[in-house]
């Protein structure tokens, strides 16, 4: 059976990651180090035979996937094409809050947010359940178009534990034990049935100097 390689990449590092301020699907750029990040993972990947560059379109995964897409050998025939089915969980009236001011502010969601309560949501928000489902249905809108060949979906930390999740079989609820790091590279392998998992968290195109990514600690 035919099956689509995936190149699963969360976007460099910003600002608020530092902070460790809910971004969801406020549109936060790269910091310094995310810029450094994204142009280290383009070159890590310019070899690669890859039929399409899909990507969140929030500016801090759209500017990634450029990178990828510029650093490529077939950058002249490469472009990134965004879409709203990779973006953020959407943390409604959490965005833009610290974990501190949400623990202090929203004791009540703080508890049901770290403990993973599927169906709960944020004012405004997605529940774990909804993202879940969201992001299954645009892979598998996606990768159904590239048969037999490698495509990049380059999106957030939080749609990165789903797609392990969906590949490994793992409820929203079970605790995570896999990372999350920015711009890391994750392989994937998608058919009709679902997908599974070939490669997780491969961080060797980054060096010393700058240490190792963040994980995602928001999901």
């Amino acid at each position: 059976m035919q099956a689509t390689r995936i190149l699963a990449i969360r976007h460099g590092e910003t600002p608020w990651n530092v902070d460790t301020r809910i971004q969801g699907q406020l549109d936060i750029g790269l910091n310094d180090t995310g810029k450094w990040q994204a142009q280290r993972v383009g070159h890590a990947l310019r070899e690669e035979h890859i039929a399409a560059i899909y990507s969140s379109d929030l500016v801090r995964a759209f500017e990634t996937a450029q990178a990828i897409a510029q650093s490529h050998a077939r950058a002249a025939q490469l472009s990134v094409v965004g879409h709203t089915g990779l973006r953020e969980r959407h943390f409604g009236h959490l965005q833009g809050q610290t974990w501190a001011e949400i623990e202090s502010g929203w004791p009540a969601d703080a508890k049901l947010w770290r403990g993973r309560d599927p169906h709960w949501s944020p004012v405004g928000g997605e529940s774990l359940t909804a993202l879940r489902e969201r992001i299954r249905r645009c892979v598998d809108e996606l990768a159904s178009q590239h048969l037999g060949g490698q495509i990049v979906l380059v999106a957030h930390g939080g749609v990165m534990d789903a797609l392990y999740r969906l590949a490994t079989n793992q409820s929203v609820e079970a605790p995570r034990t896999w990372h999350l790091g920015n711009a890391a590279v994750n392989r994937l392998l998608w058919t009709p049935q679902g997908l599974s998992l070939v490669g997780w968290g491969d961080v060797s195109h980054f060096d010393d100097a700058h240490g190792s990514p963040r994980d995602e600690t928001t999901t």
